[in-house]
């Protein structure tokens, strides 16, 4: 097995032999329907055993999607549409345009940090809203005991153009030059770490626009590294599947799936989306640092040192860009913002003062609190 992938692994032949083959509704015998070769299952399934082994299974070795039909009541959706509504209107009154990881920044309307904000906003709605058992069942039958949930709201507004195809958290954040700087196992590994959702706030009829999806996809090992290829992207945009959602679906998938969002085709219906991120337990430190105060501290010393500054960087300083408030700290001008470590890099390359280092680090961790 190749322990690095690159370039020369990504051969469109082999992402054909998987994506066109026909899921089996016989190995999944939980589901109603099979819609564009995309898994279909009642919202109102008992939680059992064999239940969550088959989810799993069709989100690993499957299609890596499943939709859920009626998974939130539509009361309940509309309680939370609200409130999403409301955020959205203090958002405009203060200026603030959202960012999007994967199309024009401020083309639509987007609420990062949803859930937080949801829960102080109307308690009540959010305990009505997060009290559902669909979710609770694929997060359990995927991630396992002690998952985190995320929330993003995305509104493609009528006009609103697509995303390009990728893949998601965590190296679908990633440049294809930076994901490579990761094992081939990692690759394999990775998309275990998260499950993608989002639940439906408004019918979404083809025209709308609604998800883009290319199931089996996420069975390609060097996908991560092919999906920033254009003869990838260009064989997406020609075989994608594009399943219609009623208000109250909701759609799982591997992150590791090929997808963007549609077009909004309309010229009367925001798109409306609550995009659920729900993270292993396992995807955290066993000790609390404060890395922030050793940068610090090294700072002075680094900017006279003759060693590799680069790994001292990497033992100290925070590496990775997330989790942040991308409410201050927005991925704009690339797919995540600038971390801790790469803040280092560069106040030491332009020989900064340590007071204005001091200064820059301060700033960098404020806008990454909630």
């Amino acid at each position: 097995m190749t322990a690095w992938l690159s370039d020369a692994d990504c051969r469109l032949s082999d992402l054909r032999e998987l994506v066109e083959q026909k899921t089996d509704g016989a190995e999944y015998p939980h589901a109603i329907d099979i819609v564009q070769n995309v898994l279909v299952y009642p919202g109102d399934l008992a939680d059992t055993p064999a239940l969550r082994a088959e989810l799993a299974r069709a989100l690993m070795d499957g299609p890596g999607i499943v939709v859920f039909r009626d998974a939130v009541a539509a009361e309940v959706v509309d309680r939370a549409t609200d409130v999403f509504t409301a955020l959205i209107a203090d958002q405009r009154r203060a200026g603030v345009a959202g960012g999007d990881h994967f199309a024009t920044p401020g083309a639509n309307d987007r609420v990062w940090g949803a859930l937080d904000k949801f829960a102080l906003r109307d308690p009540a709605a959010f305990a009505a809203y997060y009290d559902n058992a669909t979710l609770a069942l694929i997060s359990a039958a995927w991630l396992g005991a002690g998952y985190q949930v995320t929330s993003q709201i995305n509104v493609v507004n009528p006009g609103g153009e697509a995303q390009v195809a990728h893949r998601d958290y965590h190296l679908g954040f990633m440049s294809a030059e930076q994901a490579a700087r990761y094992p081939a196992h990692v690759h394999r590994l990775s998309p275990a770490l998260t499950l993608q959702g989002a639940v439906a706030h408004v019918d979404m009829p083809a025209e709308t626009g609604p998800t883009l999806y290319l199931p089996h996809s996420q069975k390609y090992r060097p996908g991560y590294l092919a999906v920033h290829r254009p003869e990838f992207t260009a064989y997406f945009e020609a075989g994608h599947v594009q399943p219609t959602m009623s208000k109250g679906d909701a759609a799982f998938f591997n992150p590791a799936l090929f997808h963007g969002a549609g077009t909004n085709r309309t010229t009367d219906v925001k798109r409306m989306a609550n995009l659920l991120q729900i993270s292993s337990a396992f995807g955290r430190a066993m000790e609390a640092v404060d890395r922030a105060a050793m940068c610090e501290s090294l700072f002075p010393t680094l900017l006279e040192y003759e060693g590799s500054t680069a790994n001292v960087i990497a033992a100290a300083a925070e590496g990775y860009a997330f989790p942040t408030n991308l409410d201050r700290d927005q991925p704009i001008g690339g797919l995540a913002p600038e971390t801790q470590a790469d803040l280092m890099t560069r106040a030491l390359s332009e020989r900064w003062t340590p007071a204005a280092f001091a200064e820059a680090l301060q700033a960098h961790h404020s806008r990454r609190q909630p």
